[in-house]
């Protein structure tokens, strides 16, 4: 090794073998005042071949000192390198380190960060106005290295027993029970039990004053609650779901928890939703704390879904883990598929799986590009691992699973599963061993099916149509833009079919393996629909005259998911240019009747795409369709909720309000919900929860400098997360130039947390009301947001491009992205990039014919 590279001549970003961490000794002194932090850790490591040298990852850190001891005790000095480059430390010793157990002993220390990664800081405001701090990690992908040296890869497993040493008014979490607690020199130390056998990304300290709630015991652990001061009764909802859904997991693993306690910690400033840490889980307020009062039906889902897919992790992921960062689709498209599991055996009346259609129906939008990628794929650097945290490895990777288990059968699916996890408790597996279990316990050749849909981009676009007396099905990968270079692909696929003929009803299964087949068809068919259930991850396209079969007799044969796939897909193709305009919007008025919450929102989205790409002197005509579409299920529904409705029903009622009021551009609602929302400010019992964010939202889109300064008030002064956010969120949605001028401001002079302001600016990206001045705002203060702002969050804001939908915006944004060289991680700006071209042409295909083809559809 020379003297200039800790590299040596490995891997830049794999960690030689050679040397193996079994066990981290780690005591950490977190000073919150200073924004600093001390540590020590001791590394019990095994060596198995004769070396001078020992490579480990740390950055931003200052290693003090660092010796080897033998199991002698004998102290061996070294000289420490860091390469910033490569995130590593190399250890060189004088005299060759032999095969055997050796200890690292290693001092360093760090900054408190604000970059919401690694061992950060985070602030709030207490109940009298005055800041707090406390500190907190987030080490996935591969941050742990930002906090204290170590082998920082999911196959480097090792125990970690951790002291925290803090100020004695304080509260200190990690992993695993507090085993003692005492004082030296006029500080607290809190240390914990040993953890399982884990990767890094796992571990986690978080310090502060914190409060928790009682114990709820699940078998033999006890789960609770902690957030900040003030904030403990908005923990109920949470630790109800909490209980139950670990309680399903582990009746459906069939092996008890694997930690001995269960903390869930709410942080003021988090980057992501939250972080699956063993026995630890932190999670965003907006993800844990909810009043389940006035919390919309929304905002408690959201709740449920997250707490359930942290909890699903504690086996999937913390005790089984994947091998390296390729694989991990299999920890987080598997949670992302238990928690609707267990949300569904929950709260089976909130019927979980028909509103997942809509999160697979954004994974859809981005499988549709050329520039989308498989599931699973080669990562080298930390940065394509970090862009593995997209729809595609969470809600395609979830459907396709989905896919699976109904087509094994559910049991099936499960036994596979538990298999799997005994096989490898504690250890770390890939893809094929998760198909192996599950082919083996079916007794079918699941790899063969299952690898198309991991292992190469894209999906399929299922052709139906009738030829005499016979169903032709082909298949050919569908993009919104064509591309002869995906004609040749495949996939194995499930299909299952009803035939509907007079008042029977048949079913044929088959597996699709070929470009096409055909099936023989009885007399007297009068309605076919293709992927029965819903639960296959393919688009289809129903040819004339299957099409309007279901429109005119079939669509009450149909389920709500299998509707909303129906129109799901007839605007895919549109969009692609496969289906014309007017076709798609003649489809619409078979849906006025509609009253599935699901099927309206694919409806919104597709006027939404429309209100984007019209002319401004077109938009009329926009909202006169809008209108006319969703008023029919309005007048029915009304204003106020009613006895024994269901939450979807009454979700669905602020979904069609907010569309009258913005798209629609409805006057009389625009002054209803002026009026409602004085009386909700006088009286929060005078509207029901699911309105007010339509109320938020209409008087935000009409709203003047008067509006604009009561909202920012009430963000400020928000009495819930979920409340915060809504007015939040609300100052992006002004349409006056000055007033979103404010808000922009706000983003990057520190009143909008660094972990919300990329977000705002990204909704305003897609707003045509502030798209343009956002995107010069954007090109203007670029170097600072990038210094500002999380690079999770960076990522997601620039997703706003696609809003930008003008061929004069998207060349300005390609030479933008060009000339500063920004790269984004994966293909995460080649798919922006793809998905603004689609808009654009989309834009000049039917932008010139857009008003005639709304009011012709109007006409019909």
């Amino acid at each position: 090794m020379s003297p200039n590279d800790v590299s040596g001549n490995h891997d830049p970003y794999r960690l030689p073998r050679h040397v193996i961490p079994t066990r981290y000794d780690l005591r950490l002194e977190p000073d919150l005042t200073n924004a600093t932090f001390t540590g020590q850790v001791t590394i019990t490591i095994t060596v198995k071949q004769t070396t001078q040298t020992i490579l480990l990852n740390a950055v931003d850190l200052v290693l003090q000192s660092a010796e080897a001891e033998d199991a002698n005790q004998r102290q061996f000095k070294t000289l420490i390198e860091l390469d910033h480059k490569t995130q590593r430390a190399g250890l060189s010793f004088e005299e060759p380190i032999q095969p055997g157990e050796w200890r690292l002993h290693l001092s360093f220390h760090g900054k408190l960060n604000d970059q919401l990664r690694g061992f950060y800081r985070s602030t709030y405001k207490d109940v009298s106005g005055t800041q707090q701090t406390l500190a907190a990690t987030q080490f996935e992908a591969t941050d742990a290295r930002r906090a204290f040296p170590c082998w920082d890869e999911p196959d480097f497993k090792a125990v970690f027993s951790t002291t925290l040493v803090i100020d004695p008014q304080l509260t200190a979490i990690s992993n695993t029970s507090i085993v003692s607690e005492s004082v030296e020199t006029n500080k607290k130390l809190v240390r914990f039990t040993d953890t399982i056998k884990m990767s890094t990304y796992l571990v986690a300290f978080v310090v502060g004053r914190l409060e928790a709630t009682e114990p709820v015991w699940v078998g033999k652990t006890p789960l609770r609650l902690w957030t900040v001061p003030g904030k403990k009764p908005l923990t109920s909802f949470g630790q109800d779901i909490a209980a139950a859904s670990l309680n399903f997991f582990q009746n459906y693993y069939a092996l008890p928890y694997p930690g001995d306690k269960l903390d869930l910690v709410a942080i003021p400033d988090f980057a992501s939703g939250a972080m699956e840490n063993l026995g630890a889980i932190t999670f965003r307020e907006t993800a844990l704390l909810v009043d389940r009062r006035t919390g919309t039906h929304a905002e408690l889902e959201r709740v449920a879904d997250v707490v359930a897919h942290e909890n699903a992790h504690m086996w999937f992921g913390d005790l089984v883990t994947m091998s390296w960062w390729n694989g991990l689709w299999l920890n987080e498209a598997f949670a992302t598929f238990m928690e609707m599991l267990a949300v569904d055996a929950w709260r089976p009346e909130w019927k979980r799986w028909e509103t997942f259609s809509v999160a697979r129906a954004a994974a859809f939008s981005i499988d549709g590009l050329v520039s989308t990628r498989p599931i699973e794929y080669p990562v080298h650097a930390p940065k394509d691992a970090d862009a593995m945290f997209d729809i595609l490895t969470y809600e395609k990777g979830a459907s396709v699973l989905r896919m699976l288990e109904q087509h094994i059968g559910p049991t099936v699916f499960r036994d596979g599963v538990r298999q799997y996890l005994r096989t490898h408790v504690y250890g770390n597996a890939d893809t094929n061993n998760l198909w192996m279990a599950l082919g083996t316990v079916a007794d079918q050749p699941v790899p063969e099916l299952m690898n198309g849909w991991i292992f190469q981009p894209g999906f399929p676009l299922v052709t139906a149509e009738m030829r005499h007396q016979e169903l032709r099905l082909s298949q050919q990968r569908f993009t919104y833009i064509a591309q002869a270079s995906t004609a040749e692909q495949l996939w194995q696929i499930p299909i299952q079919i009803r035939l509907v003929i007079g008042d029977r009803t048949e079913h044929r299964r088959l597996l699709l393996t070929e470009r096409e087949t055909t099936i023989g068809i009885p007399a007297g068919v009068t309605s076919i629909f293709v992927n029965e259930g819903g639960h296959g991850f393919y688009r289809v396209r129903h040819r004339s005259p299957l099409l309007e079969q279901l429109l005119d007799r079939g669509l009450d044969r149909l389920a709500a998911i299998e509707r909303f796939m129906l129109v799901s897909d007839a605007w895919a193709t549109t969009v692609a240019g496969l289906t014309a305009l007017p076709e798609y919007l003649r489809l619409t008025a078979h849906f006025k009747s509609e009253r599935d919450k699901n099927v309206w929102a694919v409806l919104l989205d597709s006027f939404s795409l429309l209100n984007r790409i019209i002319s401004s002197e077109d938009r009329g005509a926009l909202e006169a369709f809008v209108c006319a579409c969703v008023k029919p299920a309005m007048d029915e529904l009304g204003w106020d909720a009613r006895s024994g409705e269901s939450d979807l029903i009454r979700q669905l009622r602020g979904d069609l309000l907010g569309a009258l009021g913005r798209l629609g551009n409805d006057a009389a609602i625009q002054h209803e919900a002026a009026e409602r929302f004085r009386r909700y400010r006088k009286d929060p019992a005078t509207a029901d929860s699911n309105v007010v964010p339509a109320l938020v939202a209409i008087l935000a889109h009409t709203g003047d400098e008067a509006r604009y300064d009561e909202f920012l008030e009430l963000y400020r002064t928000a009495s819930t997360p979920q409340e915060e956010r809504r007015y939040l969120f609300s100052l992006a949605a002004f349409r006056h130039k000055e007033l979103l001028a404010h808000t922009r401001a706000r983003t990057i002079n520190g009143e909008i947390r660094t972990q919300d302001a990329p977000f705002i600016i990204g909704a305003m990206l897609t707003s045509v009301y502030s798209r343009e001045l956002t995107w010069d705002f954007v090109k203007a203060n670029w170097d600072h947001m990038d210094r500002l702002f999380p690079k999770q969050g960076l990522r997601r804001m620039c997703g706003g491009i696609v809003g930008l939908a003008t061929p004069e915006l998207e060349q300005d944004v390609r030479e933008f992205f060009t000339s500063r060289k920004i790269d984004l991680g994966g293909k995460t700006l080649d798919q922006y990039l793809e998905q603004l071209r689609i808009a654009v042409l989309f834009h000049e295909r039917e932008g010139r014919t857009l008003r005639a083809a709304l009011a012709g559809s109007l006409d019909d």
